[in-house]
């Protein structure tokens, strides 16, 4: 592997010298996120396969072209799992692909984001430096934010090597239930529900039904049942709910009337008032996350969900070439360039893939 990474960070010298742009990709399971891609392709996927795991530390050291599946099969043949559910939306989709584009499943609200699970990382940098930030245990902290960009950054910062992820034991019991409420009784019922320890590991409200997993040890999972009432759902279709929801799979996402139009990922409060907006909508994380199929200009979206404390973000479909992602206060915006300028001061990777003359 040694070669590979030489010959990576050769390609990344000639690139800067050049004054070129390369285009770091994986799987390409997740080109529709952010904007258009830039560059002379750099695939990833010849860089793969599990350096160090130890179940017993919790704690597992893979490269980045690693096929996400693959991962998660060793990882389960151990009882244990990547507890942020990251979702693959291919086949193809690898581990430093699932960092990049920073996206989490029906879990996060319960258990942390992809940030939350970087303990380290190896990077080439836009000089062709490799560094190292982080560790392997989750007590050296050294460096330990600095790897955390990583998460959402979409290869703009540098082309990851490998990666040291906290994983966690797979739940011992799992349930889901059933309720019908509307949009506001659901939003008031989940966030009085957040505030209790109660074993919820994921929720979703659309069309006037509310949907729970719940995860943990069996005496809690069956004590949270008897207190909260609903409708069980047979295992088997709850297992392929969430997973559709976390694949996207599901109808809300794969579109067609009236579920057609763009789709708007909104992040808010969690105690956030219902958006109001004249579009189809499916709610996850308590309440945090609303998803929203829409033509309404994004300017109107973004006006409302900003008056609510949020951000909106074009996901899928729609004009590419503008503002995908919430526009940037100027400080915030400042604090990227300078992040940009630190890792790839030659601007290298994945140009205006997050933000344009980023």
């Amino acid at each position: 592997m040694d070669d590979l990474i030489r010959q990576w960070r050769e390609r990344v010298l000639d690139a800067a010298a050049g004054g070129r742009a390369l285009c770091i990709r994986g799987g390409g399971t997740k080109l529709f996120l952010g904007r258009p891609e830039q560059g002379e392709l750099l695939d990833t996927r010849g860089c793969h396969g599990i350096i160090n795991y130890e179940p017993s530390e919790l704690v597992v050291t893979v490269r980045a072209g690693t096929p996400l599946i693959a991962l998660e099969a060793e990882l389960a043949a151990r009882g244990q799992m990547l507890a942020f559910e990251p979702p693959h939306f291919g086949p193809g989709a690898t581990v430093g692909g699932c960092i990049a584009a920073g996206l989490a499943g029906p879990r996060r609200a319960a258990v942390g984001g992809v940030r939350d699970f970087i303990l380290g990382a190896r990077v080439i940098d836009g000089r062709g430096e490799l560094l190292r930030f982080g560790g392997e245990v989750m007590k050296n902290v050294a460096g330990y934010d600095v790897s955390r960009v990583l998460a959402g950054s979409l290869g703009t910062l540098g082309l990851i090597v490998d990666l040291s992820l906290k994983v966690l034991p797979k739940p011992v019991a799992e349930a889901s239930l059933r309720f019908e409420m509307g949009e506001a009784a659901a939003l008031h019922q989940l966030n009085a529900w957040g505030g209790q320890p109660l074993p919820i590991s994921a929720s979703v409200w659309q069309g006037g039904i509310l949907e729970l997993r719940l995860s943990g040890a069996a005496a809690a999972v069956d004590a949270a049942i008897a207190r909260l009432g609903g409708e069980r759902i047979p295992d088997a279709v709850a297992d392929a709910r969430w997973r559709g929801l976390r694949e996207q799979t599901d109808a809300f996402f794969t579109g067609g009337a009236p579920l057609s139009g763009p789709l708007w990922r909104l992040s808010v409060p969690s105690d956030a008032l219902a958006v109001q907006l004249d579009a189809a909508q499916l709610v996850e994380w308590g309440g945090a996350q609303r998803w929203v199929r829409s033509d309404l200009p994004s300017d109107e979206i973004r006006a409302r969900v900003a008056s609510l404390g949020g951000h909106a973000t074009l996901f899928r479909n729609g004009a590419r070439e503008g503002a995908v992602f919430h526009p940037l206060t100027v400080p915030m915006l400042a604090l990227q360039r300078n992040l940009k300028n630190a890792f790839d001061p030659a601007g290298v990777f994945n140009p205006g893939r997050l933000y344009e003359g980023l």
